[in-house]
C-alpha cells in the first residue's frame, strides 16, 4: 500500500526527493499522529513533545510565517505560531505551534535539515512541542507524513479496543470477541471501531492506526484509511470505501465509524484488522447469531 501511494505521489508531484524528506526533529515523543480522533475531529499531521530545533524536513521556500500580529483563520484550528514550506509541484509542508519569537525573519529559501524554528506552546496547545504537517495544494488534500517520510521502527500492532453495532433500534451493542457468541437481530447496522496504536520508545503515547478493514464471512465489506483527507467545499473529507465526511467518520468519539453493513438470519464471522503504518497487523473475530 505505501509503495503503491509513493508512485501514485510521484506521478502527482513530479519530485525525485520524496523519498529523502525526513522528519522535522528526530527526538521527543510522538503525543498525536494523523488521523487520531481528536474529540470528534482529526489531526491533519503529527504533534511531536520534545524541546529544541525543528527542522525542515526538506529543502524548500517559505510561503509564509507568522507573528503575533497576523492570524491564520485561513486554516483548519489555530495553530499559533506557523510557517509554512513550498517543496514545489504543490507539496506543502506546515510546522506550526513552536515559539513564536523563535523563527528568524531571515530565511526565505532553505535547505533540507535547516533549523526553521525552536519548538514551544503556542496556539491550541497544552504541551511544549510543535505539530507538523503535510498539505497536496494540486490534489487540495492532507497527506499522512508516513506516506512519504519512513516510519519510526515498530514492532508494536494495534490494538482493537471495541468494536460496537447500531442501528435506528438497537443503539450501541458492544461485541464480545471470539469464542463467546454475540446475538443480533437482522438489519443493517453502522460498525464502529476503537482503535489504538504504540510504538516503541514512545511511552504509553496512544496513537491512530493507519488502516481498519471489516470482514464478514472473509469478505472484505469496508474500510477506512488513514493515509489522506480531502477538502471538498471547505469539508474535510475521510477515505471511508468512499469519500465520507469526516464529521460522521469521527462521530462516535473515540472510536471511529467505518460503514454500514447489512446482516441476515443465521450464524455469521465479523472480522476487524487493524494495521498501523509499518503494517504490523491486529485481528478480533466476533462471531454472532443473527435473528
Amino acid at each position: 500500500m505505501k509503495n503503491k501511494y509513493l508512485f501514485l505521489l510521484a506521478a502527482f508531484f513530479g519530485l525525485s526527493g520524496l523519498h529523502g524528506m525526513e522528519w522535522p526533529t528526530q527526538e521527543g515523543l510522538m503525543s498525536r499522529n494523523f488521523g487520531w480522533n481528536d474529540h470528534g475531529k482529526p489531526v491533519l499531521g503529527v504533534c511531536f513533545e520534545v524541546e529544541g530545533p525543528i527542522r525542515a524536513a526538506d529543502a524548500g521556500e517559505i510561503l509564509f510565517y507568522s507573528d503575533p500580529e497576523n492570524t491564520a483563520s485561513q486554516l483548519p484550528s489555530p495553530l499559533g505560531a506557523w510557517v509554512a514550506l513550498d517543496h514545489g509541484d504543490g507539496l506543502v509542508s506546515i510546522y506550526s505551534r513552536f515559539d513564536e519569537k523563535s523563527l528568524p525573519e531571515t530565511l526565505s529559501l532553505v535547505e533540507k535539515d535547516t533549523v526553521i524554528a525552536s519548538s514551544g506552546k503556542s496556539g491550541w496547545s497544552d504541551d511544549g512541542g510543535f505539530l507538523f504537517s503535510l498539505f497536496d495544494r494540486r490534489e487540495r488534500r492532507w497527506v499522512n507524513p508516513s506516506m512519504i517520510i519512513t516510519p519510526l521502527p515498530d514492532t508494536k500492532s494495534p490494538n482493537i479496543l471495541s468494536v460496537t453495532l447500531s442501528n435506528g433500534n438497537n443503539k450501541g451493542i458492544t461485541l464480545s470477541p471470539s469464542p463467546a457468541r454475540n446475538t443480533i437481530s437482522q438489519g443493517r447496522y453502522t460498525v464502529s471501531v476503537e482503535v489504538s496504536d504504540t510504538r516503541e520508545g514512545n511511552g504509553d503515547r496512544q496513537l491512530a492506526p493507519f488502516r481498519i478493514v471489516c470482514s464478514l464471512n472473509g469478505v472484505e465489506l469496508s474500510y477506512l484509511n488513514l493515509e489522506t483527507f480531502s477538502v471538498r467545499d471547505g469539508i474535510a473529507m475521510a477515505y471511508r470505501n468512499s469519500l465520507a465526511p469526516v464529521q460522521q467518520v469521527y462521530a462516535p468519539y473515540p472510536a471511529f465509524e467505518i460503514g454500514d453493513i447489512a446482516f441476515t438470519r443465521g450464524q455469521v464471522t465479523l472480522e476487524i484488522i487493524a494495521l498501523d503504518s509499518v503494517q504490523n497487523p491486529r485481528n478480533e473475530i466476533y462471531r454472532l447469531q443473527v435473528d
